[in-house]
């Protein structure tokens, strides 16, 4: 059971990444290597079962194929910046290539010919892990350092683990588990290359987290169903083994019924949508209208708006007294009020086009505080610009992403009505999807509560007497359809921080 556990979820995840389609050499290395570690696991199973030659062969061709695409992998992952050049995957890829043939020669019927490739195997998987520690030693402080560093951490805890059953020499009965824990490493891989997103060793923990409720919700599912049929239970560990098989093979099962229905059934697109989803699509479905609906409705406000101005206007240089002038001035600025609340709603509503030209994103943040020192609210405010000269290009939509940070900042002066500073920081962080770019405003004002914070970014949330509250919702827009996210924090009376991050450039 250990043994297929290994095998099961191996395949797993090379079929999951295989059927995503993304022309990744580093997703696709690691799938190769998956794939190895499964032919030789699958072939090590039915041996148990099936007294058939062709199985050891098997066995013995996956268990030499794990050697080059080991080092493909670990040299994929740490970008061709290891020791790990080109030179040694063609050794060990012809070593492989010569032990698969030497497979159907009498050479395999070699008493050691099976201890000579397993060490071998060993041997490049260790010159991985060496080569791993080199480049990570050699890594300035920042993301990529931490996230493999975690997996330096792991392949060790992993493999101790993984042989805690040695012990029973010494009058112990521990169970075999090395297959488990070695699936729990490679998908663990698997989540350090597939989610750059997740930095913090919390994030992990968390993805596991949800992994093990899974798990032990499905076992306890799995006990109900015998218990009630009247069988006996497997173990609890086997209910574990089979659950969490379950649990890590749903997606990629969906993925593939997913494949075969829009072939057959291309009309069936929401075959596979959950009721979360529906909640999704509708909200999909509402922003769209909202993008028709808008312009017609502004249209139809605005008309009667210029005759109301208008015809103020005039009435207004008719006027033969001031408190008569007065009122007309009030319903002329109701006008212009009114015309504003439009046109935030409609560069709210409407889809943007974005103009997207690989640029340095410094030279837009100080083009964005020239236009911002220029205004008289930011005579009390001091402006400190941190940012990082050896930033790397993304591609951004100039004129947008200076709409952002004037609003975010003019947003952050009419906090400090006393004064205060304004920093802006740009920071580059490393890790294996090619990185991203950090951008954060921060202020010295009054700052958000806990409460008014969660409603930041809606639309016409505003804590200002004459807001409209389409400022902050317009900038979370702007930055999603760069392929961005923003996030706030902020103490009450101690100020705001407000942090951007960007994909870099393909190109850099």
């Amino acid at each position: 059971m250990d043994t297929f556990v290994l095998a099961a979820t191996s395949f797993i995840i090379s079929l999951s990444l295989m059927i995503t389609g993304k022309k990744d050499k580093l997703q696709a290395s690691f799938s190769g290597f998956c794939g190895a570690v499964f032919i030789s696991q699958i072939a090590i199973f039915l041996r148990s079962y099936f007294n058939f030659g062709f199985l050891l062969n098997i066995e013995y061709l996956g268990i030499l194929a794990i050697a080059p695409f080991s080092l493909q992998f670990f040299r994929n992952l740490t970008r061709n910046k290891s020791f790990l050049s080109s030179r040694p995957i063609i050794v060990f890829t012809s070593i492989s290539i010569t032990g698969a043939v030497a497979i159907f020669t009498p050479m395999s019927q070699w008493a050691y010919f099976y201890t000579v490739i397993l060490y071998y195997s060993f041997f490049s998987l260790g010159l991985c892990y060496i080569a791993l520690t080199w480049h990570v030693n050699k890594l300035s402080p920042g993301t990529e350092k931490k996230r493999l560093g975690y997996l330096l951490f792991a392949c060790p805890i992993a493999l101790i683990i993984g042989n805690i059953n040695q012990l029973n020499y010494w009058g112990f009965d521990f169970p075999v588990i090395t297959g488990i824990m070695l699936s729990v490493l490679l998908y663990f891989i698997l989540l350090i290359i597939a989610y750059p997103q997740l930095r913090e060793l919390h994030d992990f923990f968390a993805r596991w987290l949800v992994i093990f409720v899974n798990t032990l919700a499905g076992a306890a599912i799995l006990y109900l169903a015998f218990l009630f049929s009247g069988r006996s239970p497997l173990s609890f560990a086997g209910l574990l083994m089979a659950s969490f098989l379950i649990v890590i093979s749903f997606s990629p099962i969906k993925m593939i019924l997913k494949k075969i229905f829009s072939y057959f059934y291309p009309e069936s697109k929401d075959v596979f949508t959950s009721l979360y989803e529906f909640d999704e699509k509708l909200e999909k479905e509402k922003t769209l209208m909202l993008a028709e609906m808008a312009p017609v409705f502004a249209h139809e406000i605005r008309n009667p708006l210029g005759s109301i101005k208008g015809a103020a206007q005039y009435l207004k240089s008719e006027a033969s007294t001031e408190e008569q002038k007065e009122l007309f001035n009030v319903i002329v600025e109701g006008t212009d009020r009114l015309n504003n609340v439009v046109s935030q709603f409609l560069d709210y509503a409407r889809p943007y086009k974005l103009n997207l030209r690989v640029q340095n994103i410094n030279a837009i943040i100080q083009k964005a505080v020239s236009i911002i020192a220029a205004n008289r609210l930011a005579e009390k405010i001091t402006i400190v610009q941190e940012l990082d000269k050896n930033l790397p290009e993304v591609n951004v939509d100039e004129q947008q992403f200076v709409q952002v940070i004037i609003n975010i900042a003019l947003n952050a002066i009419e906090s400090m009505p006393r004064g205060g500073n304004l920093t802006f920081r740009t920071s580059n962080i490393e890790n294996s999807a090619g990185g991203t770019i950090s951008i954060t405003i921060r202020d010295t004002g009054i700052g958000i509560s806990k409460k008014e914070i969660k409603d930041i970014f809606k639309p016409f949330f505003t804590t200002k007497e004459r807001g409209v509250g389409l400022g902050l919702a317009i900038c979370q827009k702007i930055i999603k359809e760069h392929g961005g996210y923003i996030r706030v924090k902020s103490i009450p009376t101690q100020g705001t921080v407000f942090v951007i991050k960007l994909k870099k450039a393909e190109d850099n």
